[in-house]
């Protein structure tokens, strides 16, 4: 596992118990062992499993944590996803931070899979934005990725992503193409360059531009699909906006490439999870 996750896991881990657990330390012997079992009670698709298991390997590293099933597949209602064995105190301890990662992963899954099942009939590919929690950026993508999705740029640094406020700032998007063409160069940078459009007019300027992605944000499908036919597959078209479970299947039929959602990390519910312990005899 990435240092940096094992870094998110053990400030989750700090904020919690701080000083100690008062709870576990009062009622469980430090020799008492316990087991537990993770208790799907909703269906939806499992992500998350290696984060749990660190949560109670870094508490614990004598905890054993068997997982039953994988990150990505999907789940049921009575499944049991993994096991747990080792002091009952420390499984106490790590219960919560473990379910809060397994949950909230799970549900971004779940909510991805839902997007994915609806457009599976054309090519367009769901992404994410960075409408995720702060911190937990790398964890939101990966369950994203889990769910189906594909993961768009992870943040300022890997994508020159030209939005309105910068073609405001710039006077135009052709200053705007220009200036980030020219800082390639500077830094000899290979990324590629997106401009978030909101009408024809600007359709036509950023493709003479010769752009990597025209963003089309907010259009209705009838102009998405006029933009898609001006774009004749010139570059890569990415949908977004306004868009939900409801209306995806019409907006990737329009022929669109990506189409990004920032729901599936701003608005997420967690997956019902439960973890349920008893002794070890």
């Amino acid at each position: 596992m990435k240092s940096y996750i094992k870094e998110i896991i053990g400030r989750a881990l700090d904020e919690d118990i701080q000083s100690g657990d008062v709870t576990a330390q009062a009622t469980i012997h430090d020799t008492v062992l316990g087991k537990g079992k993770f208790l799907i009670k909703a269906n939806g698709v499992i992500a998350g499993m290696d984060v749990a298991k660190n949560v109670f390997q870094i508490l614990d590293e004598n905890i054993r944590f068997k997982v039953i099933i994988d990150d990505g597949k999907k789940v049921k209602t009575g499944d049991i996803v993994a096991e747990v064995e080792g002091k009952a105190a420390s499984i106490l301890t790590a219960e919560r931070t473990a379910l809060n990662f397994l949950q909230r992963m799970s549900g971004i899954a779940t909510l991805t899979n839902s997007f994915i099942e609806k457009i599976k009939h054309t090519n367009a590919k769901i992404l994410d934005t960075r409408k995720t929690v702060p911190g937990l950026r790398l964890l939101d993508k990966e369950a994203v990725r889990l769910g189906g999705g594909t993961n768009h740029r992870m943040g300022l640094f890997d994508l020159f992503l030209i939005k309105d406020n910068h073609i405001e700032v710039s006077g135009s998007i052709t200053s705007a193409v220009n200036t980030c063409r020219n800082f390639q160069q500077k830094k000899n940078s290979n990324l590629k360059i997106e401009v978030e459009t909101k009408n024809l007019e600007e359709v036509e300027e950023a493709m003479f531009n010769n752009v990597d992605i025209i963003m089309l944000d907010n259009f209705n499908t009838d102009l998405m699909k006029k933009a898609v036919a001006l774009i004749k597959g010139k570059c890569l078209v990415e949908a977004s906006g306004n868009i939900h479970i409801g209306n995806v299947k019409e907006v990737a039929e329009t022929g669109v490439d990506y189409i990004s959602v920032g729901a599936l990390t701003h608005s997420v519910k967690a997956l019902d999870i439960s973890l349920e312990v008893e002794l070890k005899r």
